[in-house]
């Protein structure tokens, strides 16, 4: 057997990211699936530059900036997780193939990160999009809906026992990793996580690409695929399909 084929059978290595250069690692992977393979709309808007080199390193330096600000919850465990896949290349090398960041959240202090629809509370429009006003407009109106569901499904959950949820808010593979079961493994890590942590429901806003991942773990679609309530100037604007799903409550 081949080098090439011995490390095409090898399984993934699934392990908590705690270097920043495997932050920026991982946001290529992010780049080559999200960027140049689905051409997603919305995530292009979020990262201008993404496919030049200076705008991909200050993309990759807001996602360190957040794997930075981590919290913790009351038991000491890190509200926000990053997770990295890494797998023999066909020279043998150890790459990143692929990222998941998984995070706990909750309405209650101590037991999770409280979820906000309001992006301009977590990100610094105007240094992305300098006083392009309707530009900062249009991404909060896309960001306020796609996490309008999130939002009302933590709430709810603030006089459950526990009163927080495990929420995948990224899962991504090189394309020229995929179809090695590296999506299937990240995910399955945040499950097992989410029950170590007192059986916690699992919940995401899935991609077309990743829906069928997701059903196979357990997850179940709600409803329709999210809908985008932005200002009529912005109507005709691609936006991608995102189905919010769930592992149902515990």
């Amino acid at each position: 057997m081949s080098q090439q084929d011995t490390s095409a059978k090898a399984e993934p290595l699934i392990e908590v990211i705690e270097k920043p250069e495997d932050i920026a690692s991982g946001f290529n992977c992010v780049a080559e699936a999200f960027g140049r393979q689905a051409r997603d709309a919305f995530w292009i808007s979020m990262n201008p530059g993404w496919d030049t080199p200076d705008g991909r390193t200050l993309a990759a330096a807001r996602m360190i900036e957040q794997w930075r600000a981590t919290t913790t919850n009351k038991d000491g465990n890190p509200n926000t997780v990053f997770l990295k896949a890494t797998v023999s290349d066909p020279d043998g090398r150890k790459v990143i193939a692929g990222i998941a960041i998984w995070g706990q959240l909750s309405v209650v202090e101590g037991c999770g990160d409280r979820p906000s629809d309001d992006l301009r509370s977590t990100l610094n429009l105007e240094a992305l999009y300098p006083g392009n006003e309707p530009e900062q407009r249009y991404l909060c109106q896309f960001y306020r809906s796609f996490m309008k569901r999130r939002v009302e499904v933590v709430r709810e959950k603030e006089t459950s026992q526990p009163p927080s949820l495990m929420h995948l808010q990224l899962c991504a593979v090189d394309p020229a990793f995929q179809r090695r079961g590296i999506a299937l493994k990240l995910v399955q890590w945040g499950l097992e996580e989410a029950r170590r942590r007192g059986d916690l429901e699992a919940t995401t806003e899935a991609s077309i690409m990743g829906r069928h991942v997701y059903a196979r773990l357990g997850f179940r679609g709600e409803g329709q695929d999210i809908e985008y309530e932005v200002d009529l100037q912005f109507k005709h604007r691609d936006r991608p399909a995102n189905l919010f799903m769930r592992t149902g409550s515990h």
